[in-house]
């Protein structure tokens, strides 16, 4: 699982964005099911910040977030975020040390058709 989090940040923030980034990233890395993570700006906007991390699964990113010491140093921080998808799930691995392979998805066939509430009753949709 892998967690792209991208930012704009102005001139006047930028050091102590990087300052928040680190501590929101130790919070993050303390949690079970994290593999690592990156803070990094682009070369070419230095507006532009992103964070990194890589999770076991999804079940351990979520439940990372939820973690008191997460809330404290990585929740108002990501509430920055720019407001698009963040997670992916790894479906391909090529690295050193590894065995190239694809993986299969885990995303469930209804997700981009499946609302949150809804039930299905006899072939019919309730609320």
């Amino acid at each position: 699982m892998l967690v792209v989090t991208r930012f704009t940040i102005g001139d006047d923030d930028s050091g102590t964005f990087a300052d928040r980034a680190q501590v929101a990233l130790a919070a993050l890395a303390a949690r079970p099911g994290y593999r690592g993570g990156r803070i990094a700006r682009s070369v070419d906007d230095a507006s532009s910040w992103l964070i990194t991390t890589e999770w076991d699964d999804m079940g351990s990113y979520r439940r990372s977030l939820s973690g008191y010491d997460v809330k404290l140093a990585a929740t108002p921080l990501l509430a920055q975020a720019l407001g698009e998808p963040s997670a992916y799930e790894v479906l391909y691995d090529d690295g050193p040390g590894e065995s190239a392979g694809i993986r299969v998805s885990d995303r469930a066939r209804d997700a981009d058709t499946a609302r949150v509430g809804e039930t299905l009753a006899m072939g019919r949709e309730t609320d």
